[in-house]
């Protein structure tokens, strides 16, 4: 690395290259204090639930996507080989984000959005992407709403029930069921589902890195460990973990945010993030006079800096079209280049290397993937993950080195076509 950028980010406290192996292990310790019932950053929320031991077969289910903005909703069909088809497809926006609503216009709007799937099927997997308590019967109780949704009334209250009275006041059947799951256990569930004959599996974990990151694998029995006289999925919420360096650039993002001192795993590593970070880290750099005077200038009069344009310069460094290859193309030299490169890349480079870290602490904690010939399947989903300069190559060569040559732990990365809607649909039709 250049001596600059190198000194620059030691300045910064920002940790370049972290040690995997010694972070998993501090995430690990964080992760068995939360299973114990002791205070821990992760909230490793049981879900009650595995992976279904059988193919699905002849079956429909109504599937619900609530994310941050869309709503999406649809009917998928299992046939009589457990082939899935989805139809009925429709999106719209999440209830609660224009305008605040009451407890009733939530549900109802809810209802409303879903009247194109009236009585289609009778059971329901709802994949909600907010922090909800998943009660035995397969509910949930939402802690809390974040992204902007506004509909405090709803906070406390159990989401598959009231939907199902909702439905009820619209004139449908009730449903047999209503399975809330987030996406990281709907990826772990669609993994679950993805094997090819002749291909074994010893274990699952989903894991999504977009907006915002997150994980589950499935914790194994363990005696002594109440409720896990059984095996079941957790989710980490692995963003929230706080046992991080945080360098200048966190700080000042992190101080920015609509809940600073909290999710600094996230918030350091999470599409949401990285563009604030890499504008931050140019801002100092340019404030410093590490660039030539004119590009120093124009840097300090951009606005924001998205990651879009970061990994788009990381990708095409010399294209005049990107906010930072125009600036560069005008006044930079082969040095702010090759400076202004490694910088953006040392954190985007971070981000791979805390994905791969909260991968390697769930391959770990499952106990599993010790049989190369049965391999823990990772199902990694999110926008940042696949789209972003390097991440997805980078955090499958850390793994290759942490986890199979160090720890002697076989894994394989999987992809599946709809993977979210698949895992919700299987979720809505478990047994319980």
């Amino acid at each position: 690395m250049n001596r600059n950028v190198s000194a620059f980010l030691s300045k910064h406290n920002f940790a370049q290259h972290i040690d995997i192996n010694s972070f998993a292990d501090a995430l690990l310790f964080d992760m068995n204090k939360g299973l114990r019932g002791e205070k821990s950053d992760e909230d490793m929320i049981r879900t009650w639930t595995n992976p279904p031991k059988c193919d699905i077969l002849n079956k429909k289910v109504i599937v619900i996507d609530a994310g941050g903005t869309n709503f999406r909703s649809c009917l998928v069909t299992f046939d009589n080989n457990g082939v899935p088809s989805i139809s009925n497809l429709e999106k719209t926006s999440m209830p609660g984000v224009e305008k605040e609503l009451s407890f009733k216009e939530f549900f109802d709007k809810f209802a409303e959005n879903l009247e194109h799937l009236k009585n289609q099927a009778d059971s329901i997997g709802f994949c909600f992407s907010y922090p909800t308590e998943i009660t035995k019967d397969g509910d949930g109780i939402l802690l809390g709403f974040s992204k902007e949704v506004k509909a405090p009334e709803v906070v406390g209250k159990p989401i598959g029930k009231s939907l199902s009275d909702a439905l009820v006041e619209h004139g449908w059947n009730r449903p047999k069921s209503v399975a809330l799951l987030n996406d990281t256990v709907a990826a772990l569930l669609a993994g679950a589902a993805s094997g090819k004959q002749g291909v074994k599996y010893s274990s699952y974990i989903g894991f999504i890195l977009g907006t915002g990151m997150n994980a589950a694998y499935i914790q194994p029995k363990t005696p002594g460990l109440k409720d896990f006289e059984d095996s079941q999925i957790i989710v980490c919420e692995s963003g929230k973990f706080c046992s991080v360096i945080q360098s200048d650039f966190d700080k000042e993002v992190d101080s920015n945010t609509t809940k600073p001192g909290t999710f600094f795993m996230e918030k350091g590593c999470s599409g949401a993030y990285l563009g604030p970070l890499s504008f931050s880290a140019l801002q100092m750099a340019a404030k410093e006079g590490l660039l030539s005077d004119k590009v120093c200038q124009n840097i300090l009069a951009l606005e924001k800096l998205t990651l879009i344009e970061t990994s788009g310069f990381l990708l095409a460094p010399y294209d005049e079209e990107n906010t930072i290859g125009k600036i560069l193309a005008e006044n930079g030299t082969e040095e702010d280049y090759g400076f202004i490169y490694e910088l953006l890349d040392a954190i985007v480079e971070r981000s791979a290397r805390y994905a791969a870290t909260i991968l390697t602490a769930c391959a770990i904690q499952s106990g599993e993937g010790k049989n190369p010939a049965k391999p823990i399947c990772m199902l990694c989903n999110g926008s940042t993950y696949h789209k972003t300069y390097k991440i997805y190559q980078r955090v499958k060569g850390y793994l290759e080195e942490t986890l199979t040559r160090q720890r002697g732990i076989y894994w394989e990365v999987v992809e599946v076509e709809n993977d979210i809607t698949l895992g919700a649909a299987i979720g809505g039709l478990i047994e319980r």
